[in-house]
């Protein structure tokens, strides 16, 4: 039976954490790696896995969840997967038609690059997959993508490694009407939009869509 959604609390940065908390409800399935158990904790969740090489766990934290009943799967740190990848490889996480990997974008770049790399891993293309800070959303859009936010939050859409073409949007202060954006050309940054609810059609190409929430940065 495939579940509703799943949460990926990663060790990365978050900008609002109380946007996060809002999205989580009953059901839902909660998994930290390695230290993205700390803002589990935070919210005061208990996660229902926790997966990585644990090196920003201590042993201390790992028996009381164990005890608990948290499925926990320890790597070594000598591995050629990171983290994140390795939870994405769990079984009850790829039964979810949505997931939310929180957490995984700012810090280091290359740690930001390849978690959006991950996006686009043959296993995901069928489900909803997105980067989430609190502040911004960073996910891919292959035919149709939905963007829900406020009038004024900032979309940009992005082709990844080719041109994307076929591009259509509504809902965005700068329509973009069967158009063709180009890796090369940075037309698609800093959209805006102009209600509650906005869509992009595709018909070929990959476009990375950028959402940035309006406001301030709130921990």
């Amino acid at each position: 039976m495939e579940l509703g959604r799943a949460f990926i609390f990663v060790n990365g940065e978050i900008r609002n954490l109380a946007v996060i908390k809002d999205r989580i409800q009953p059901g839902d399935l909660l998994v930290a790696v390695d230290g993205g158990l700390r803002y589990l904790q935070r919210l005061g969740l208990q996660p229902h896995i926790l997966v990585g090489d644990l090196d920003s766990v201590g042993l201390v934290q790992i028996e009381p969840l164990q005890n608990a009943g948290v499925k926990v799967f320890r790597f070594s740190r000598d591995k050629d997967e990171t983290d994140l990848e390795l939870a994405l490889q769990m079984p009850e996480v790829m039964e979810a038609r949505q997931i939310l990997i929180v957490a995984a974008l700012g810090g280091r770049l290359d740690h930001t690059l390849a978690n959006i790399g991950l996006l686009t891993r043959p296993a995901l293309l069928e489900k909803d997959v997105r980067l989430e800070d609190g502040a911004t959303e960073v996910f891919f859009i292959r035919s149709v993508g939905v963007i829900q936010g406020e009038p004024g939050d900032t979309v940009s859409l992005l082709p990844y490694h080719a041109p994307a073409a076929g591009i259509w949007t509504e809902g965005l202060k700068y329509p973009l009407v069967g158009e063709t954006l180009y890796p090369d050309v940075a037309r698609g940054v800093s959209n805006l939009l102009t209600a509650r609810r906005a869509t992009v059609h595709v018909q070929s190409g990959l476009l990375l869509c950028v959402h940035t929430r309006k406001g301030e940065d709130v921990l």
